[in-house]
């Protein structure tokens, strides 16, 4: 975005001026149109770029308060929670007990400080036509200055999702066949390149992902339910993964 005009006298809403970026995007992970090397060349640049994004020096670059400072998954945790709570259509055990044992484990703040996306995964990006540079990361509207973990998780966690266009995820599939890099092996490379030695408790950051997107999709479902979804059939659906992502995130917690 280069522009934001919220003079509405001038067009007669607020409005701002973008890029047009002519690439190409991949809402299916598995990418079935390229070949083994094309896919692990795309997953490599994702790699890449996270650990970039969180290399950014936000004080250098006027962000630094973009985000509130203290525990980036404290805030979290009690928003999200407080969140779950107001749309809540049913009483969900394995919701219950992730909230308890996510508040009760959250880690001690490390010092990093970085810009988290909020929503980082392929279908999120933009790549050249005809290569696997990364040309743009879309849809930042839950982006803030807090803690990098929380974006890596959120790929693992997209990757342990139903095959597909609509889980968008690696469930079931060989991902050595197709090129695509393991877990642990895609946690490595991003901590390779941002010179971490490893990450410890990953487990609860993989369980915050799941307990964060179980609270989206109930405030989907419930619009739904009340009659505010701009698509209620499809509203319906994803509500129905909220006991499906609580479940995962216990056993993520859990080490399982």
């Amino acid at each position: 975005m280069h522009l934001l005009c919220e003079d509405d006298d001038v067009i007669g809403s607020a409005f701002y001026i973008m890029d047009h970026i002519d690439g190409r995007n991949f809402m299916d992970p598995r990418m079935p149109d390229m070949d083994k090397t094309g896919r692990a060349g795309v997953i490599d640049e994702m790699n890449r770029v996270l650990a970039a994004l969180h290399e950014v020096d936000i004080d250098a670059v006027g962000l630094s308060d973009y985000g509130p400072p203290g525990n980036y998954y404290e805030r979290q945790v009690a928003r999200w929670t407080k969140q779950y709570r107001a749309s809540e259509t049913e009483d969900l055990p394995a919701m219950n007990q992730l909230i308890e044992k996510l508040t009760a484990s959250i880690p001690a703040d490390d010092g990093q400080r970085t810009l988290v996306h909020g929503d980082y995964r392929i279908d999120n990006m933009m790549f050249e036509k005809d290569g696997t540079k990364c040309l743009a990361i879309l849809d930042w509207e839950l982006s803030t200055i807090g803690h990098p973990y929380a974006d890596l998780a959120a790929v693992i966690m997209q990757w342990q999702m139903p095959a597909g266009t609509e889980g968008r995820g690696f469930g079931g599939v060989d991902r050595a066949a197709l090129g695509v890099p393991s877990d642990a092996e895609f946690i490595a490379k991003y901590c390779e390149r941002r010179g971490l030695d490893g990450i410890d408790n990953f487990g609860f950051y993989l369980a915050f992902c799941f307990f964060r997107m179980a609270g989206i999709i109930q405030g989907v479902l419930k619009r739904a339910l009340d009659g505010n979804a701009s698509n209620p059939e499809r509203a319906m659906k994803v509500g129905a993964y909220v006991p499906v992502f609580a479940e995962n995130g216990l056993k993520a917690l859990e080490g399982k």
